[in-house]
């Protein structure tokens, strides 16, 4: 089982960008899917989860700037940013728990960088 994250980049502040993971491999369903930013030095943090289902969550400053979506037909989960700041320069990973072989387990991709120049 693979997550492959893309879509990362050079982008100016206020600008936009969407991120993509896909899920591949050998398995049974995706239940929760989630994005992380690790910027080098510190903790990977929080950016948004959404179920199986579509409900949502995302960390405070991420609220009304980034949109968590999902296509389960396609195994996929993307991350829709605007008003884009240059402290949102982060590499970028996707995390899900994913069923296989009958148990649940958390798979993450290899992360993306976003790049905010100011």
């Amino acid at each position: 089982v693979q997550l492959q994250a893309s879509g990362g980049g050079l982008v100016q502040a206020g600008g936009s960008l969407r991120l993509s993971c896909a899920a591949s491999g050998s398995f049974n369903g995706i239940g929760g899917m989630n994005w992380y930013r690790q910027v080098p030095g510190k903790r990977r943090e929080f950016v948004a989860t959404i179920t199986r289902g579509g409900s949502t969550n995302y960390a405070d400053s991420m609220k009304g700037r980034f949109t968590i979506s999902r296509d389960n037909a396609k195994n996929m989960v993307y991350l829709q940013m605007s008003s884009l700041k240059p402290e949102d320069t982060a590499v970028y990973y996707c995390n899900a728990d994913i069923l296989v072989l009958g148990r649940l387990q958390n798979y993450w991709g290899q992360g993306t960088l976003v790049t905010v120049s100011s």
